[in-house]
């Protein structure tokens, strides 16, 4: 038996307290990236520089296929603590860590040939792929505890304990630099010590993680194997997990193949894209945040059946994103000229990116129905929808693409993208009476 608690309001403060740990955390990202290339860069060979970048987006692609592990383990977690339910809840994370350390294992296996593959899709010189073989044959080795920070944070933003998440990310990327700087400039390890480095910060990371999941270890839960086994649980989790993979890899798909389109344009075309596509970076990790908080305070209202703090949830998070939308669209408008100066001195890519800047414009209000949605809907794990309405809207962008890219070119690419995001918004939306009355049900 378990008991339903009454949880606290749902109050701005309390939207803010789970979003605000979530931007920052994602603002630090990027200075990770920036100390890896500035490291190696001081090794005076071009070589380094591109092994270290290759390997680092070859393992990013491939740990990015376990974030179903992130958004199924919130949905699940926080439905069960608004049950009330604290032995599946401590139940779930061992099965999010048992998935982590199989799919790490799995992939360490297989690294020969994940590699082979990798570098066939992604060729590069000999002198390249050698060093960033090296690199990755290190690196590989954390895929463990790297792909178990999905589920630990899956769990912890269940629980609203994104602090814990903000200070998990600045730890890791805080080894991670202190430890480049050391092994590289210091020991001159070069690209074998970024490589250790992101090892012991991953795994430290992991660490940490379990250390503020302690509470669940408390509980005799955690270890109840036929709970932790059981066939049903599994199946749900399965199904979860499986129907947001789809939905990822579609929506990974209209990206890269958006990427690979816009280098049909030309070198100029395609390097002004690169430099937009940082702003749709930017808008991510700002809408994240509150994206994150739907998830979890909606997850808890689904799971103790209350449509009124379902619709709270929903309405406060959304309230709080258009602001930051609406932000963001006039920031770029006022300042994205600038942004794109400080991005490239080269004129020619400047001016390009210009041209296309007012999509950029558009693109966090439109976007943010999407995003928003995406979190009302992990949270109720209502998955199956996510993953039809992907399917939608990739093939809306692609017959968009067929029809607008020879007619208009990159402009015509521009709109397919954001038409996509319209698509899935909208579809989405047609869909939330259904998860209000499947909550209803619950």
């Amino acid at each position: 038996m378990t008991a339903r608690v009454e949880e606290a309001p749902i109050t701005n403060r309390r939207v803010l307290a789970i979003a605000l740990p979530i931007v920052l955390s994602n603002a630090t990202v990027p200075i990770l990236g920036a100390v890896d290339t500035g490291v190696v860069g001081q090794m005076g060979e071009a070589a380094p520089i591109g092994a270290v970048g290759i390997g680092a987006v070859i393992l990013s692609a491939i740990y990015w296929v376990f974030g179903f592990l992130r958004m199924g383990t919130t949905g699940l977690v926080g439905q069960a603590a608004g049950r009330g339910d604290d032995a599946e809840v401590s139940a779930l994370l061992t099965r999010a860590l048992m998935i982590a350390a199989a799919g790490g294992l799995a992939l360490i296996a297989l690294q020969v040939w994940i590699f082979a593959g990798a570098f066939r899709v992604a060729p590069a010189s000999d002198e390249v792929e050698a060093l960033a073989r090296e690199y990755l044959a290190i690196r590989i080795w954390s895929a463990p505890f790297a792909i178990s920070v999905y589920g630990i944070t899956g769990w912890l933003i269940a629980q609203e304990r994104t602090r814990a998440v903000l200070v998990i990310q600045v730890v890791m990327n805080g080894v991670n630099i202190v430890l480049d700087l050391w092994f590289v400039l210091g020991l001159g390890w070069g690209v074998q010590g970024v490589a250790i480095a992101t090892v012991i910060a991953e795994t430290s990371g992991a660490a940490l993680g379990l250390w503020f999941c302690r509470d669940a270890f408390a509980l005799p839960a955690w270890r109840d194997w036929p709970r932790v086994f059981d066939r049903a649980r599994l199946v749900t989790m399965a199904s979860v997990n499986g129907d947001i993979l789809i939905r990822s890899l579609l929506l990974q798909g209209i990206f890269v193949s958006f990427l690979f389109l816009a280098s049909d344009f030309g070198d100029v075309r395609l390097a002004a894209t690169q430099v937009l596509m940082q702003f749709l970076q930017i808008t991510a990790y700002a809408l994240d945040g509150f994206a994150f908080a739907a998830e979890a305070l909606v997850a808890r209202a689904f799971g103790a059946g209350r449509i009124d703090r379902l619709r709270r949830a929903a309405a406060l998070t959304s309230g709080w994103g258009m602001g930051a939308a609406l932000a963001l669209a006039l920031a770029f408008a006022l300042a994205g000229g600038a942004i794109i100066d400080l991005m490239t001195t080269a004129e020619e890519v400047r001016a390009a990116a210009r041209t296309y800047l007012p999509w950029m414009v558009a693109a966090p209000l439109v976007g943010l129905a999407p995003w928003m949605l995406d979190g009302i809907f992990i949270g109720a794990t209502r998955a199956r929808d996510m993953r039809n309405m992907m399917v939608l809207s990739a093939a809306i962008y692609a017959a968009a693409v067929a029809v607008l890219v020879p007619a208009f070119e990159a402009h015509g690419l521009w709109a397919a993208l954001i038409l996509s995001f319209v698509v899935r918004g909208v579809t989405l939306a047609a869909r939330y009476p259904a998860l209000e009355r499947a909550a209803g049900i619950g």
